[in-house]
């Protein structure tokens, strides 16, 4: 049974032992548990992490001879003094976070107001390049119409000189033409102009032309040359005296006469054409010796300028 001294003995030994482990344990104060609190919040800012991280630093430290002295058990003053200091860097450390956040904010707003600037002021320059480039087109397109108007102009006066030049040659041809068909006693018909060869430029009877017959022939082979566009259709005729069969011969080999002797003066055969009618188509009755002479002929009928010639 434990007596009373022995109880005595086992508490003074608990409150020694209780005493060692108080004096042996780390001294901590009020400031100091602050200061670590605060220490713990400024380390959890995202701000003091990206913009304070060397006054961060310099906290730590100074936080770190503060818990060395209150391990050490030195006195609260000192302590205490460390914590204040600590405090202040953890206060600097969280205003310049603060700051340089706050400078990064505008820098950024003014970042991208600038940029915006930027923007629209390269859209405005986009915008008045695609104005001076469509009013290039536009200028380009009357520059364009205006040469297409001055090249319709020259090509309409040049056409318009060319039609004149072509209407004084047809003129000259024609008046040329004019002149030769009076030379050869042309007359107009119905059927266009008429060369008439009288029986008296062939020999009696015959197909063959006298000297005067070929001599016509000449100044008509004359006539097609200068007018390649015009044909002729050589139409040979007789009286009513002799058979029909011999007045057809006769009527269509005096065609053929004038037609070779054209030929042999260098008339294309494509402008020619023969007709023999016999004594059908009479200019005059055949009753007395003059009308019959006018019934034997040979007519030739000269195309207009086309080729066309119209049928009997």
């Amino acid at each position: 049974m434990i007596n009373k001294k022995n109880r005595l003995h086992i508490l003074l030994a608990s409150t020694v032992i209780l005493i060692s482990a108080c004096a042996s344990g780390p001294k901590s104060t009020s400031l100091l548990d602050q200061v670590h609190a605060d220490y713990t919040q400024a380390q959890s800012n995202p701000k003091v992490a990206t913009y304070a991280a060397l006054e961060m630093q310099l906290a730590a430290e100074a936080l770190a001879k503060a818990d060395a002295a209150a391990k050490a058990r030195e006195s609260n003053e000192t302590v205490d003094k460390l914590a204040y200091l600590t405090k202040q860097k953890i206060a600097l450390a969280t205003e310049v976070a603060n700051r340089k956040s706050s400078e990064a904010d505008i820098a950024g707003s003014a970042a991208v107001r600038d940029q915006v600037r930027l923007d629209q002021r390269t859209q405005e320059a986009n915008q008045a390049r695609m104005k001076a480039e469509d009013a290039e087109r536009s200028a380009q397109a009357a520059r364009n119409a205006a040469a297409m108007a001055t090249q319709q102009k020259n090509l309409a006066q040049a056409s318009e000189s060319e039609a004149q030049r072509l209407a004084a040659e047809a003129n000259a041809r024609n008046q040329q033409l004019e002149a030769q068909l009076a030379d050869l006693a042309a007359k107009k018909t119905e059927r266009g102009l008429v060369i008439t060869l009288g029986d008296v430029l062939f020999s009696v009877d015959q197909a063959k032309l006298n000297a005067d017959g070929l001599r016509m022939v000449q100044r008509l082979a004359t006539v097609l040359q200068q007018n390649p566009k015009r044909a002729v259709l050589i139409e040979g005729f007789t009286d009513s005296t002799g058979s029909s069969q011999h007045n057809q011969e006769l009527s269509e080999r005096r065609a053929v006469a004038v037609r070779d002797a054209l030929l042999d003066l260098g008339s294309p055969s494509a402008q020619i054409a023969v007709r023999g009618y016999g004594a059908s188509f009479p200019t005059a009755p055949n009753d007395t010796a003059l009308n019959r002479q006018l019934n034997r002929r040979v007519e030739i009928v000269l195309s207009d300028d086309r080729g066309v010639i119209t049928p009997r």
